[in-house]
């Protein structure tokens, strides 16, 4: 087996997440197209995806900002989004946490729902790969991804509505997360959380300002959580 070296390490990571850009990139173009129509002009549409880099928080974010919403319930809808990334940074902590703080800084910031699932899936794979090996690995998976997310919401952006329906670009969006969510259901605990927020978001789809995400959400975490406590108090959990 050959060794592993930092640039393999990064090149490794980019063939994983190149496929991704497949289904980034019309999301990207669609959240452009959705921003400029809801008022926000060009530069301040690629300035949302350039600080924010959540795609699901963006379009969250705007169709409550379209629904006049209180600024409060937009930043914590937002936010309830992307609480995963509070977990994914715990769970990521192990493998990275020693790396130098200018390297966490921007992990941190790169950390996206396909960097996560890449880089996990690996680093549970080889346990035996070196801090600045994990690193590179964690940077090639983003390399392919981020730049797209950046350049498809520009292109979006000056696009606006000339993109026909019948392209149906908004495809991208569920087909990106059940590529994600679906290798990522491993045990018990993790389905059940999927399966009570889906529940519970189809029950309370009628609350005001998309409140039934983040409840979803919390009800899903605060299950699975259990279900996993009582797996490990049962001596099931592996």
């Amino acid at each position: 087996m050959a060794t592993t070296t930092k640039k393999s390490a990064f090149w490794q990571g980019f063939r994983v997440g190149l496929p991704f850009t497949l289904v980034v990139s019309p999301f990207a173009m669609i959240f452009g197209v959705l921003a400029t129509e809801a008022g926000l002009n060009v530069y301040e549409t690629l300035l949302f995806s350039v600080a924010v880099i959540a795609g699901a928080a963006q379009l969250t974010a705007l169709q409550l900002m379209n629904e006049n919403a209180p600024t409060v319930i937009v930043l914590a809808s937002a936010l309830a989004v992307n609480l995963r990334m509070a977990m994914y940074s715990a769970s990521l902590t192990p493998y990275l946490g020693p790396a130098p703080l200018w390297q966490r800084v921007f992990i941190a910031y790169f950390l996206v729902d396909q960097s996560y699932a890449c880089s996990l899936a690996k680093y549970e794979e080889e346990p035996q790969l070196t801090v600045p090996q994990r690193v590179a690995y964690f940077f090639g998976t983003v390399t392919p991804v981020c730049p797209m997310w950046y350049i498809f919401t520009l292109v979006g952006a000056l696009v606006g509505n000339q993109i026909p329906d019948s392209w149906a670009l908004d495809f991208a969006v569920p087909i990106a997360f059940l590529a994600l969510i679906v290798p990522m259901m491993r045990t018990a605990a993790h389905v059940v959380a999927a399966l009570v927020a889906i529940a519970v978001a189809i029950i309370a789809n009628g609350l005001p300002f998309n409140l039934g995400l983040m409840v979803a959400g919390l009800a899903g975490m605060m299950v699975g959580a259990r279900v996993e406590l009582w797996l490990r108090a049962q001596g099931k959990w592996t």
